[in-house]
């Protein structure tokens, strides 16, 4: 496919990237078919080594001109068939980049019920609407020396008449492309966003929530700037729920004095009332509503943005959060009337036995003990994963007592954010793994598999449903989904995924391989018993050489002939490795082991220049990583255990705490209750802080020191400050 070359040079024109960078990842995704996290960590060398947030950028940057390009010229097509197109217009069509003032450019041409002014220029109106924008003679003057000219059998009166030519004028003014942007901009710098309560408000449930904004108003320039922009979300919400109504304030005599100045010069004209009544109507009856509708939409479009971006970087960091790795684990749904559900998963995460206890039950506390003592001894267990939900923390304290009354080795119990585990368990997906185990197992299972390896478990869950947004159900939801997929895939292929392991939901988001694709993989590699080496993907159903290509980098297998496949070096670079290791007389075993031989293969400037620099790079970290995978190893976390409730907290004293959420205005904190804290923006440093993301992420662990408590509205908020 060849570029559109002016969706290219404007793409150059709007981004901060070398156009020869821009160029080669546009032919490698448009042309050559490549994916994101593809192009990002194999075409380094290409690409001048842009990452995946900028290679996205490019591609959505060009798409949008590529769309604005189709606009323009679908414009301009329906102006020649209408046969209004000037050579005046069509170079301001041509020229706008932007797409609010091209749809200002067309508004006047746009096919649509017939209006009044149309009417009135049917009725012969044109000419005295016209006069009345030139004359120096005033109406009653025009009316005794042309009245009956204008009358008709559809026009009764001259009064008629010049109600007519009033339409056309106001009209033309509401169509005025250069009043409107001016309007436009004059609304961005001083106009305000206000909001106020509904009448019976006090009537809908929650109303209590949005009394913050019962009495509020902000100027719109700031409201769409992204620290702000969770508070129109909020209005949005309030509306929503009929408990808020919002306008859009500017002043009205100003607007007038702008399309006056921008429009006619009236002192000279004898009509100047009735233009002015015009724009008057104008303003008030069309302009001014079309601006609070579009500065609304465009105000929804920000904050939206701002709220998918903050549901991405959440989800990116929960996603990345330290995993356990290839260790047994043992996972426990806390539960009272039906008990706990035990969930006993090997270092591969494959299910192994499942169990119940009720610790919560006084007659059955020792057989509970019992019970969990002999699976720990059975199957080795030294780590123990507890949902989080209700009885979660009475739960952890059992075991732990449990685990030092009758054994005598370490076993870790931890406390494991269940969100979302329960949506799991009821899905399509648990039931095809799981059909013959309750939904209630299945959700100690997954516990279970998050604590081993999060990212490899959560891709089964709807991000939504995880509990790391802010406002998710508000947002564009297609956007929200197209964005939290390009996370789960840009995490997953930066991660990669062990091909003998990897659950089919885990390898539909490997680059070029869709949900079919990993079926097929799945099948033979049960029909296999396994993959010994990357060449035997060949034999999967379907599995092309593209396919090939875009994911094998990503696949790894472990204590195989090939060490270089238990990597993220790419297979269409191993001949030139071999090639240099038969030079050096070095076998690739020994490269990929001896810190030495890897010290060599760095510094081959030769080779460097033949594998490209960056490309070099990769390799050399590859082959030096004591381990492939980039996220860090997890580490034991406690809570205070003197808490259980909100009633046991005290102002002043510090808590150790897990970062469970962010937003723009604070992070929430998990700090061992059922209730959350909250570190407001303002306090999460001594220094000024503008962006949350920038402090703190999600799974971060803190020690925050309790500022303020109420009980009552079960509010926590607490300090990073150090003073």
């Amino acid at each position: 496919m060849e570029l559109n070359e002016k969706s290219y040079r404007l793409t150059t024109e709007q981004l901060s990237i070398s156009s020869n960078a821009i160029k080669s990842t546009l032919d490698l995704i448009f042309n050559q078919g490549c994916t994101i996290p593809f192009i990002a960590r194999y075409r380094k060398d290409s690409t001048n080594g842009l990452d995946e947030i900028e290679i996205a950028k490019i591609k959505k940057h060009y798409e949008d001109n590529t769309d604005l390009l189709k606009r323009q010229q679908f414009i301009i097509d329906t102006l020649v068939k209408q046969d209004k197109l000037t050579p005046e217009l069509k170079v301001s069509i041509l020229s706008t980049v932007e797409v609010t003032t091209l749809e200002d450019l067309y508004a006047p041409f746009k096919i649509k019920r017939k209006t009044k002014a149309q009417k009135a220029k049917e009725n012969g109106l044109a000419p005295l609407a016209e006069l009345i924008k030139t004359t120096d003679k005033n109406i009653q003057k025009i009316r005794t020396e042309q009245e009956q000219t204008y009358i008709n059998e559809n026009i009764k009166d001259f009064d008629n008449a010049i109600q007519g030519a009033q339409d056309i004028i106001t009209e033309e003014i509401v169509h005025n492309a250069i009043i409107k942007d001016l309007l436009r901009q004059d609304y961005w710098k001083q106009a305000s966003l206000k909001s106020s309560k509904k009448k019976k408000a006090e009537e809908i449930k929650d109303f209590d929530k949005f009394k913050d904004y019962f009495e509020f108003e902000q100027k719109i320039s700031t409201l769409r700037e992204r620290k702000s922009s969770h508070r129109f979300s909020a209005i949005r919400r309030g509306i929503t729920n009929k408990i808020l109504k919002a306008t859009i304030e500017f002043n009205k005599e100003n607007a007038i004095k702008t399309i006056q100045a921008n429009y006619i010069e009236l002192k000279y004209l004898g009509c100047a009332q009735i233009i002015k009544d015009s724009i008057r109507k104008a303003y008030i009856n069309y302009i001014h509503p079309g601006l609070e509708l579009e500065i609304k939409s465009e105000l929804k479009k920000k904050s939206d943005e701002f709220a998918i971006e903050v549901f991405s970087l959440n989800l990116k960091n929960l996603l990345l959060q330290p995993y356990l790795g290839q260790m047994p684990v043992m996972g426990i749904d806390p539960g009272i009337r039906t008990g706990c559900k035990i969930a006993l998963i090997d270092k591969n995460g494959t299910f192994l036995n499942d169990s119940v206890i009720y610790p919560h039950q006084d007659s059955k506390i020792n057989n509970a003990k019992e019970i969990i003592c002999k699976l720990i001894d059975k199957y080795n267990i030294q780590h123990i994963a507890i949902g989080n939900g209700t009885y979660g923390r009475e739960t952890l304290e059992f075991i732990n007592k449990s685990i030092s009354q009758v054994l005598n080795k370490k076993t870790a119990a931890t406390l494991v954010n269940e969100d979302g585990a329960s949506i799991y368990s009821a899905s399509d997906i648990a039931r095809e793994e799981f059909p013959d185990k309750d939904i209630t197992v299945r959700g100690a299972i997954s516990i279970a598999r998050r604590f081993q390896d999060p990212l490899a478990e959560l891709v089964k869950i709807d991000p939504k449903s995880i509990g790391v947004g802010q406002y998710q159900h508000d947002v564009n939801q297609s956007k929200l989904k197209k964005s939290l997929n390009e996370v789960i895939d840009n995490c997953v292929n930066f991660v990669g995924v062990d091909l003998n392991t990897a659950s089919s939901y885990l390898l539909s988001h490997v680059s070029g391989i869709s949900s079919s694709i990993a079926s097929n993989i799945v099948q033979k590699r049960k029909e296999n018993g396994g993959f010994t080496n990357r060449k035997e993907l060949d034999s999967v159903n379907r599995f092309t050489a593209k396919i090939f290509e875009q994911s094998a980098g990503f696949l790894r297998i472990y204590n195989n002939d090939q060490p270089l496949d238990s990597t993220f070096i790419h297979p269409e670079k191993y001949s030139i490795i071999e090639s240099w290791c038969n030079k050096q007389k070095v076998s690739i075993k020994e490269l990929v082991k001896e810190n030495k031989i890897i010290k060599q293969f760095k510094d081959d400037q030769d080779l460097s220049q033949e594998l490209g620099s960056y490309t070099h790079l990769d390799i050399t970290k590859a082959l030096d990583a004591p381990r492939q995978d980039p996220r860090t190893i997890f580490e034991s976390f406690q809570y205070r255990e003197d808490i259980s409730k909100i009633s046991d907290l005290a102002e002043g004293q510090f808590y150790p705490g897990i970062i469970t959420n962010i937003t723009q205005f604070g992070a929430f904190v998990d700090i061992g209750i059922k209730e959350n804290g909250l570190i407001h923006i303002s306090q999460m440093s001594d220094k000024f802080v503008e962006n949350a993301f920038s402090e703190l992420k999600v799974g971060q662990t803190v020690n925050a020191r309790l500022l303020k408590l109420d009980i009552d509205r079960k509010r926590i908020s607490l300090s990073l400050k150090k003073s």
